[in-house]
């Protein structure tokens, strides 16, 4: 039987290491970065380019606010677009976890998803920027506020809700108080319930 976790996360909450771990846990195939990849080489944007953009832009974490950069709104639907067709073939190849870019959206229509939301305390996000994600304070702060915007209004744009929206999403976890092992453990057990897993 194949399933897919869609997992969407707010900044500093750890959701792609959750994510890992999970894919880990359950010997699934893990999809995050390299569907950007993909898609640029779809679309026929050298990756190098990207990079080169997201370094000149502000830093590697670019990349999470604005999914290949932050182009006009064509680019932007190509880009999504593209994204879509990847996530669906994706899913029909085999179980994974796949990490943000509207994933539960895409799938909607799929029987064999479980969308998960990460979050976690402010405190916790902050402590997580400096200490895992050997950000300043500063640097933090304003990542959490840039990055949490940017994925809200990509989601708004495309799922027409919210990453957070109970409505749509199965399972919520806060990492802060479970940690990146309990977290992905307490999801692995619940996908294992749903998808009736050995």
């Amino acid at each position: 039987m194949k399933y897919v976790i869609a997992l969407n996360r707010q900044f500093g909450s750890l959701g792609r290491q959750v994510a890992q771990r999970v894919a880990a846990l359950l010997e699934i195939e893990y999809y995050d970065r390299d569907i950007v990849e993909a898609t640029s080489k779809k679309i026929g944007v050298p990756v190098s380019k990207i990079s080169d953009y997201e370094e000149s832009h502000g830093g590697r974490f670019l990349g999470m606010q604005f999914p290949l950069g932050n182009g006009n709104d064509s680019i932007k639907d190509e880009i999504f677009d593209e994204q879509e067709k990847i996530i669906m073939s994706l899913a029909d190849k085999g179980s994974c976890i796949i990490v943000g870019r509207c994933a539960d959206y895409v799938l909607r229509n799929n029987e064999n998803v479980l969308n998960v939301f990460i979050y976690a305390s402010y405190g916790s996000r902050i402590k997580n920027a400096v200490d895992v994600l050997n950000l300043e304070a500063e640097e933090a702060l304003k990542r959490i506020k840039g990055v949490d915007k940017a994925r809200d209004n990509y989601h708004l744009r495309y799922a027409k809700y919210l990453p957070n929206d109970m409505n749509h999403i199965h399972v919520m976890l806060d990492s802060g108080t479970l940690g990146v092992e309990g977290t992905a453990q307490a999801i692995v057990k619940i996908a294992k319930d749903r998808f009736k897993l050995e």
